[in-house]
């Protein structure tokens, strides 16, 4: 029997399509990566189905890449080999609520806001917020984080179990639903960031937490990057518990005020945010006032109405898009480094030289509180010169960020991007992960070619 009748009984046959519309549709992300078409797709609707697909890629030879939303950024689900690509978009399900104990179960091709608009309901959010609407799935896979990183933490600190279709076709479960555990290996973080190379998420159970009582939102402006990234600092050592803290350059400023409608100086700027009580939030934000007042803040306003708010973090999310619309026909290549804190004003002026000794077009963005910046780079996917003045600028910012102890990737995850910096990053580590990779699929049928 062939490939496709198989997949078509196991599953059934409109949901297994060699369309070449939708081979095209799961050919790529949303990189400069050049695009491959897989050879089939197919939308699994259950755990049982995902086992079945798997264990029929090995029987014929072949590979199966899980695909969630498409919007990572390093090439993570482009099927170079062909094969098979998984979407998850029909199992979509937010499973269950446990509101008691701040924990939800979802099914992997659940979205961010998907989810935050049932968490609402029960008072709760869901803290990890990489500003594209991802999938859940999609967002353990790269282990993202995003703007609330600070506060919250990263999406594997979220990761309380999942459900694992493995390379064979057998499932597992990777921890439980206790806060703590000394059992065992730590599977979630195994798994967490592996990017479909070790198995396929069918389930997820998650931390979410309690909606803040009132939320405060500000934009401070400085007249360097160092004032700025200073200020941080200040800020995170005097406990002051912040949930936001994002740094836009003079560049990107500019960019945010043409797509967005925006009036704001260009100049460097913090988006702030601060989540807690009326009382305890005020005493927060006049000791933050202080504060930033000594690091030489030019300009600092505050937004407590949710609509102000929402715009302020709309244009800061905007940014990249602001890019893409301000240079038509080129696309958008984003680096994603990330370097201890007090490393970071010196990363980002190195950044700032190094775009500008390349000609290209770009600005400067990052998460601050904790270190992890990006540069988006406008370039022409057809131009070699592009390309290559491009990955000069990421390979330097690259080694900037190694040499002070940081990463090649902070959240996007490594995909084929960044595969050529792991072993100078992990040395000898590396070989540990090959042999995990291996002991786990050792066929290679999972996602081939990504990571490590």
């Amino acid at each position: 029997m062939k490939l496709v009748e198989k997949l078509e009984s196991a599953l059934s046959p409109d949901r297994v399509s060699e369309n070449q519309t939708l081979l095209e549709q799961h050919s790529s992300d949303e990189s400069y990566h050049t695009p491959n078409l897989p050879e089939i797709i197919v939308f699994p609707e259950n755990t049982n189905e995902v086992s079945a697909v798997v264990k029929i890629a090995k029987e014929h030879d072949t590979t199966v890449v899980p695909y969630g939303f498409g919007s990572s950024l390093e090439g993570n689900v482009i099927p170079y080999d062909g094969g098979i690509v998984m979407d998850f978009s029909l199992m979509n399900k937010v499973l269950e609520i446990r509101e008691n104990d701040f924990l939800v179960k979802v099914q992997p091709g659940v979205t961010r806001s998907q989810l935050d608009k049932e968490l609402k309901k029960y008072g709760l959010f869901f803290s990890v917020d990489p500003g594209a609407d991802a999938t859940l799935g999609g967002m353990a896979s790269t282990n993202a984080s995003g703007t609330t990183a600070v506060r919250y933490g990263i999406m594997r600190d979220q990761v309380r179990d999942m459900e694992v279709v493995m390379a064979d076709g057998s499932v597992i479960h990777t921890g439980n639903m206790a806060a703590k555990s000394s059992s065992g290996y730590n599977l979630n973080g195994i798994f967490v960031g592996s990017e479909g190379t070790l198995g396929c998420f069918t389930e997820l159970t998650l931390k979410v937490y309690g909606i803040p009582e009132n939320i405060m939102a500000a934009r401070a402006e400085f007249s360097t990057v160092d004032d700025a990234v200073e200020a941080v600092i200040s800020i995170l050592q005097a406990g002051i518990p912040i949930a936001r803290v994002e740094l836009v350059d003079e560049q990107s400023i500019k960019q945010m005020n043409h797509f967005s409608d925006t009036d704001y100086n260009a100049v460097p700027t913090l988006f702030l945010e601060f989540h807690g009580n009326e009382a305890g939030l005020q005493q927060d934000v006049e000791f933050m006032k202080e504060i930033v007042k000594d690091m030489n803040c030019q300009e600092i306003e505050f937004e407590s109405d949710t609509a102000a708010r929402n715009r302020l973090w709309e244009a800061r999310h905007n940014v990249a898009y602001a890019y893409i619309h301000g240079h038509p026909g080129k696309k958008q290549m984003v680096t994603d480094v990330c370097v201890p804190v007090s490393e970071l004003a010196g990363a980002v002026k190195d950044a700032r030289a190094a775009v500008n000794a390349s000609g290209l077009e770009g600005g400067i963005v990052g998460h601050v509180g904790d270190g992890n910046y990006h540069i988006l780079l406008m370039v022409d996917v057809d131009n070699p010169t592009d390309i290559e003045k491009a990955n000069k600028v990421n390979e330097r910012i690259v080694a900037y960020a190694l040499e002070r102890g940081g990463t090649c990737t902070g959240e996007h995850g490594v995909g084929v991007g960044k595969r050529k910096y792991q072993e100078k990053e992990h040395g000898n580590a590396l070989a540990v992960m090959r042999k995990i990779k291996t002991a786990l699929d050792p066929d290679g049928v999972l996602n081939p070619g990504k990571v490590v």
